[in-house]
């Protein structure tokens, strides 16, 4: 597979483009996603004047930015356009008036932006994630039905979809039509005390180093290789221990998943059935 390496710059997002293009491309990276939000160098009430210059000078490291981690503003589909970032990564939060409502009000706020994404040719890629938001792939892929796919896509997470209790070989193959971007981080569930009075559920997700959680990254890029997958892959730097070094981490962690994008299966030399399908796989 040839694929783009990328990282989630949010733990370096206060860096200029000229302290954060070096460090990328030093760790092992050719691509990046940037965070455009209050806490980052570039936010959204600036971003349409500091984020062109701001991708123009990481391209001058060899790093491309591959997407945005940003609001669905009309300002920040401007500064993407003008900056020749293709994508703005969001979710799908959830409020206090529960799942159905919520997803029919961010569905609304989707809809609202097709005209945005049109407009400055920018996509939109929507990102399970745990918690407050909808946690699956397929959930995702629900609430995007209908809307334009080159406009609307998936942004699928190993870490989210291990959460979800969910197979990559069928996530990845339910959402390729609308696949953008593949994150890669990893989680193990931890013992916690269980409120007063309750039964169960005194488990919290911690976010570890990929070799180390639940998500299986050989068969998401297993999958990947039955797909054809060429798009990036992005590593989201995210450790719940705060006293990993992140820098260091992520450059293992991206070791770590090139040897296991090496040693996925070519589909071509996958043992054959008489019929001339594919074998079963051998327990």
């Amino acid at each position: 597979m040839t694929l783009l390496w990328s990282v989630f710059t949010k733990p370096w997002s206060a860096l200029p483009a000229d302290e954060l293009g070096p460090l990328v491309a030093g760790l092992g990276f050719t691509g990046a996603e940037v965070p455009v939000r209050e806490s980052a160098h570039v936010t959204p009430a600036n971003a349409e004047e500091r984020l062109p210059a701001f991708v123009e000078r990481l391209r001058a490291d060899g790093v491309e930015v591959i997407s945005i981690a940003a609001g669905l503003d009309e300002p920040v589909f401007a500064a993407c356009r003008a900056a020749g970032v293709p994508l703005i990564r969001t979710m799908a939060e959830l409020g206090p008036d529960g799942y159905a409502a919520s997803v029919c009000r961010v569905r609304a706020q989707l809809e609202a932006a097709a005209p945005l994404a049109e407009r400055y040719g920018v996509q939109v890629g929507v990102q399970p994630h745990h918690g407050r938001y909808v946690s699956s792939a397929l959930g995702v892929l629900q609430l995007l039905d209908g809307l334009p796919v080159e406009h609307f896509r998936v942004v699928w997470d190993a870490a989210h979809d291990a959460l979800a209790g969910d197979d990559p070989a069928v996530t990845l193959e339910l959402v390729a039509h609308r696949l953008a971007i593949v994150n890669l981080k990893n989680v193990v569930h931890v013992r916690t005390d269980p409120p007063a009075g309750t039964v169960g559920g005194g488990w919290k997700p911690w976010f570890v180093p990929g070799p180390q959680g639940r998500a299986d990254w050989s068969a998401a890029f297993a999958q990947l290789e039955r797909m054809g997958w060429s798009g990036p892959v992005c590593l989201s730097g995210q450790y719940s221990d705060t006293a990993v070094d992140v820098a260091e981490q992520v450059r293992r962690d991206l070791d770590a998943a090139r040897v296991a994008a090496a040693l996925s299966p070519d589909p071509a030399s996958a043992p054959r059935s008489p019929s001339g399908s594919a074998g079963a796989p051998r327990p």
